[in-house]
């Protein structure tokens, strides 16, 4: 199952959103404590100036009346605070701060709680406290409509990252999925050359190495087609002359030495052929049941075949390509394996897969790299006449074309096993594009 944070996409995302979230909160909590610590310094110096003004006032104008909030009390009052009264930590930094403004041996209290906020102070000269009132020392409510503006700042800069991010990473997912079509053997159309300067850089690389490598192997499959071609006339005469031959033993050495011959150049045909197979769709399990019955009729002297299809009607390929790879193989089985050969299909929850597996003496492990390779014969080991080495590089090739994967190998010592694999976002790719007969 795909995990969105896996793409590049996901990552940048969630980098990006993590580096907001991270700076906003950073940014909040900055304005959070220079507010404060703004408020703070603003009640003291109110109270400050509030303190000298009743003091100015009481000396210059005793008989005038002091604001209905300021007053002076006797300090023999019961009224008066205690000296040690417990306050929390903004209210004693602020008392502190008052002080610290103050001549020495100034005393500074606050009004008891549950009262409107006052400040009692009273210098050395003073005969009465001075009592003033105090700006609450909270968080005022205008951050309610700070949050709000961090909050519609944050979503507006996460969709522009997002879709920063989305356009940066969109070349990037177009030239994999040309390194993806590459990889499989199928044709890739040039990627737009797009993106900062290294991506570009990174994309006309790769199609100047698509361009070189469709160019060497187009060179490559001319020659062979043209060669394979060119022996077919040939070949068509000899074994007509072979058949006229009057010594039985001799023709029938000569026949099959043509037959030989003329096996090696259809599969440099079938190897030298690079277009998409556009063939109809069919059941994998019901082509597979047709093909070995066929295998079983035609095929003289072939082991025992056996089916074990689980696949069910969903498994499609097109037609040509999957007679091909049953062909080789089973040809392949019959050649170099001892029987039985199984022929299985399966359904996992990735995709689908296909397996032909025969039950020899199957290939030696430093041979299983090598099989696959084109013109690479293993014998003496898996000795045989009329094979050209490329039975199993169609096959692969074959497979890569279809959308699959497949794997070679020794299956559990009873022999050698093809294992081919179709996830099931390739196959509708491929029943979509066969609507015509190859």
């Amino acid at each position: 199952m795909r995990r969105p944070i896996d793409s590049l996409f996901g990552r940048l995302a969630l980098l990006v959103v993590g580096v907001l979230l991270l700076s906003h909160f950073a940014w909040y909590a900055l304005i959070r404590l220079e507010r404060s610590q703004f408020q703070t310094r603003y009640a003291v110096e109110e109270a400050i100036f509030l303190v000298d003004a009743v003091r100015q006032h009481v000396a210059r104008t005793p008989d005038q009346p002091l604001p209905s909030r300021v007053k002076l009390v006797d300090p023999a009052s019961p009224d008066v605070p205690p000296a040690n009264s417990t306050m929390p930590a903004p209210l004693s930094r602020f008392v502190e701060d008052v002080r610290d403004r103050m001549p020495d041996g100034t005393q500074v209290r606050v009004g008891p709680p549950g009262h409107p906020p006052t400040l009692w102070v009273r210098e050395a000269n003073d005969s009465n406290w001075i009592v003033v009132p105090v700006q609450p020392l909270r968080m005022p409510h205008s951050l309610d409509r700070t949050v709000l503006w961090l909050v519609m700042i944050f979503s507006f800069a996460v969709m522009a990252a997002v879709f920063a991010a989305w356009a940066l990473q969109q070349p990037l997912r177009s030239l994999a999925q040309a390194v993806t079509r590459f990889g499989r053997g199928l044709p890739v159309s040039p990627v737009p050359e797009r993106g900062p300067r290294e991506l570009r850089q990174l994309t006309h690389g790769f199609n100047q190495m698509v361009q070189e490598v469709a160019r060497t192997e187009n060179d490559r499959a001319v020659m062979l087609a043209g060669v394979a071609h060119d022996l077919k006339t040939p070949l068509a005469r000899l074994r007509l002359r072979a058949e006229m031959m009057d010594d039985a033993k001799t023709r029938d050495g000569v026949v099959r030495d043509v037959d030989s011959m003329t096996h090696i150049v259809e599969q440099f045909l079938v190897f030298a052929h690079d277009g998409a197979d556009r063939s109809e769709p069919v059941e994998v399990d019901a082509q597979c049941e047709r093909v070995v019955r066929s295998y079983r009729a035609v095929a003289s002297g072939a082991p025992t075949v056996e089916t074990e299809l689980a696949a069910g009607p969903s498994f499609l390929l097109p037609a040509a390509t999957l007679d091909r790879i049953l062909s080789n193989l089973l040809d392949n089985a019959h050649a170099y394996g001892a029987p039985p050969v199984i022929v299985a299909t399966a359904r996992t929850a990735q995709g689908f897969t296909l397996s032909v597996s025969d039950s020899g003496k199957g290939i030696a492990a430093q041979d299983i790299i090598n099989a696959s390779r084109p013109f690479v014969r293993l014998d003496p080991a898996r000795g045989g006449n009329g094979h050209s080495g490329l039975g199993l590089a169609i096959v692969e090739r074959l497979v890569r074309r279809a959308g699959g994967e497949w794997e070679i190998g020794n299956h559990d010592g009873r022999g050698l096993r093809v294992l081919m694999s179709f996830s099931f976002e390739m196959l509708p790719k491929v029943a979509a594009t066969s609507e015509h007969a190859w």
